[in-house]
This record gives C-alpha cells, structure tokens and sequence, in this order.
C-alpha cells in the first residue's frame, strides 16, 4: 500500500509539473527538431550543389580543352547562375575568362573576371583582379586598372600586385614609380618562383640593376 501511495504522489506531481512545464517542453522539442531538420537539409543541399557544380566544371574544362569559348562561356554562365556559391563557380569564371581571352572576346573575359571580383573569396578575387588589370592596361585604361588593384590583397599575392602595378606605371611612363613597384614585387615574390626573372628583367630594363650596383 505504501509503495501506491508513493507512486500516486509521484505521478501525481510529475502531472502538476507536465501542466506547468508541458507545453514549454513541446515547443522546445519542436524548434530542435525543426533546426535539426534544417541543418541536414542544408547540408544535403549544399552536398547536392557541389555534386552538380562539379559535374558542370569537367564539361567547361572539356570545352575548353577543345578551344570551344561558345560553350565554355554557356557553362560558366549556367555555374554562376545556379551554383554561384560554390568555388567551382570561381574557378569556372576563371577559366572562362582565360578561354575568352584567347579567343579575343575581352568583353566576355571582362565580365567573368568582373564576376569573381563581385562574388569571389579573397583568394579567387585577388586572381580575377590582377588578370582584369591586365586587360585594362591593354586597353589603355591604366586608372581604372591601378584603383582595381588599390586595397588589401592576401599576402600571397602581393609580389603579382606590385608587379602588374609596375607594369601599369610603366605604361604610363612613371619610371621611378614602376621601378619601385618592381623591386617590391621582386622582395614580396619567393625566390623559387620563376616569376622572379621576368620582374627582373623589367626592372634592369628601366635602369633598376644600376641603382641596386650602386
């Protein structure tokens, strides 16, 4: 009898708890639940993303191979618009700017580059910058191309920065301001990088080996 007792006060104060706490406890599981759901959702989505951006990579990789730029431009167009979160969208971008580039269509390569710099990581942007400077300093367009290349930079990439700026103000004439910018980059560039023997032989070329015997 005492044990009834005992589970009747038991069951009788897990009840009073329930009524007070019941409906706390309901929503509580309900929004775990829910989150929890929508975590795996995102991480299938996001698994599902990469699977289907990675797929469209190898066929622009292909077209690309076979200098097809109509294609690899239609591919890259499709990863960007679907899958524009995804790093294959970068690299595609990229390499669809590289494939219009050779096919003589800038503004094709413009605008993928342009992309990247809009929508990239640091790493992806400090890229599509550099190359899109490039383009602009064929054009002649030497402002734009040094105020795209003005700001922070990862610190890998500040030895190709120095240098396509020092390509920049050589263009436009400013000697002692390229050769500044060309020793820097010679400094910020690994010595193992065989970027190191162009740089310099843009620098001997505007006299910067006669200032560095001196």
């Amino acid at each position: 009898m005492a044990y009834d007792l005992e589970e009747q006060e038991q069951l009788a104060s897990l009840k009073a708890w329930w009524n007070q706490y019941g409906n706390l406890v309901t929503w509580l599981l309900i929004i775990a639940l829910a989150a929890y759901a929508g975590w795996t959702g995102w991480n299938y989505y996001q698994r599902t993303q990469a699977a289907q951006a990675g797929q469209l990579y190898e066929e622009l990789q292909k077209a690309a191979a076979s200098k097809d730029n109509a294609k690899v431009q239609r591919a890259a167009s499709d990863m960007t618009g679907k899958f524009g979160r995804t790093a294959y969208a970068q690299m595609g971008a990229l390499a669809a700017a590289r494939s219009a580039f050779d096919a003589n269509d800038l503004k094709a390569a413009k605008a993928q580059l342009q992309w990247v710099v809009e929508h990239g990581s640091d790493e992806y942007q400090a890229i599509a910058k550099i190359r899109l400077a490039g383009i602009l300093l064929d054009e002649k367009a030497f402002d734009e191309a040094l105020k795209l290349l003005s700001g922070n930079f990862p610190d890998a990439f500040a030895g190709a920065v120095a240098d396509r700026k020092g390509d920049i103000l050589a263009a436009q004439n400013k000697i002692e301001d390229a050769r500044t910018a060309y020793k820097l980059a010679l400094d910020k560039t690994d010595q193992k990088n065989p970027e190191r023997q162009l740089i310099q032989l843009k620098l001997d070329a505007l006299g910067g080996a006669a200032d560095k015997a001196a």
